[in-house]
């Protein structure tokens, strides 16, 4: 068996090499842009290289040279003002290279998981089940929900992995998220603001990258929501967070969202009903509590 992932630099593709060859005999092809950042590997199942995903006749025929059973597509444009400021480097990044990735598989039929984000929901009413109608509020959010239909109706087995708020840590350190700029900030003294109006069910990289493999091994089609299963806000995950690790709590102060200038919208309360994961896959989530003390 033979399993590609796109953007395997990145917080989600790191863990997933990690895992797939740990818990599979899978033969596993990492691209990504840049060097490889990911720690030595068996080099008689894995393999690194260096590609981009909108360049759309490198992407093409590097798939036809390799012939993937399994495609992971994880890579993605994942910020949101940037986004919003550059909608053309979105688009190309989240749609046009999830386009060539489907047109040139269709040719062998993988099975097909595409990552996508809770944010192609508005926020108005989460938290949110698979059957619920994405309406994007963000130019972020708009790509992704592009990038699920350009592989919902390409014909492959296919499955939409959605996720929300994912915290963790790469191997290499690269990667900064809630709680490693929670801890960061605190462990220097730095007074730091925190969002208390929004709300998500934060979701660890090792959940998420075993969630997805349920999906693979088990070539589960569909829609399957992946994350946590505590609704929270980021000003809980800091307070959490400080707690953990025993840190000086009084220089968190919670702030609506709306103390910030930010070019994107924000969808206030999203978050995940997990039960279709938890029934159809046997996803079974680590708490936040748990999750920390799995962080190094």
């Amino acid at each position: 068996m033979k399993l590609l992932i796109t953007g395997a630099n990145g917080l989600l593709g790191q863990h997933l090499v990690t895992l797939l060859l740990q818990a599979t005999d899978w033969q596993v092809i990492a691209v990504g842009k840049g060097p490889c950042r990911l720690p030595t590997q068996p080099s008689n199942r894995f393999q690194y290289q260096q590609l981009d995903m909108t360049d759309g006749v490198a992407a093409t025929a590097f798939y036809v040279s390799e012939r993937p059973d399994i495609v992971i597509h994880a890579a993605a444009q994942t910020q949101v003002d940037f986004c919003e400021l550059h909608p053309v480097a979105c688009w190309d990044a989240n749609v046009t290279a999830t386009r060539f990735l489907v047109e040139a598989a269709k040719v062998f039929q993988p099975f097909f998981i595409f990552v996508s984000t809770d944010f192609v929901f508005d926020g108005t009413s989460g938290p949110y089940t698979e059957t619920d109608n994405p309406n994007p509020v963000s130019y972020y959010g708009s790509s992704k929900w592009a990038g699920e239909k350009e592989t919902l109706q390409s014909g492959l087995d296919a499955a939409i992995v959605r996720t929300c708020l994912v915290y963790g840590t790469t191997h290499d350190g690269s990667r900064s998220n809630i709680v490693s700029w929670v801890k960061n900030s605190l462990n220097a003294g730095k007074p730091i603001s925190v969002v208390n109006d929004q709300w998500r069910t934060p979701t660890l990289v090792n959940d998420l990258a075993m969630g997805i493999l349920l999906v693979a091994q088990q070539r589960a089609k569909g829609i399957f929501h992946i994350s946590g299963n505590e609704m929270m806000t980021p000003y809980d995950m800091a307070m959490a967070t400080a707690n953990f690790y025993g840190l000086d709590k009084t220089l968190i102060t919670a702030v609506d969202a709306g103390s910030f200038t930010q070019p994107a919208q924000r969808p206030p309360k999203t978050g995940f009903v997990i039960t279709k994961a938890q029934t159809h896959l046997g996803y079974r989530p680590h708490s936040f509590a748990e999750g920390l003390a799995m962080m190094p």
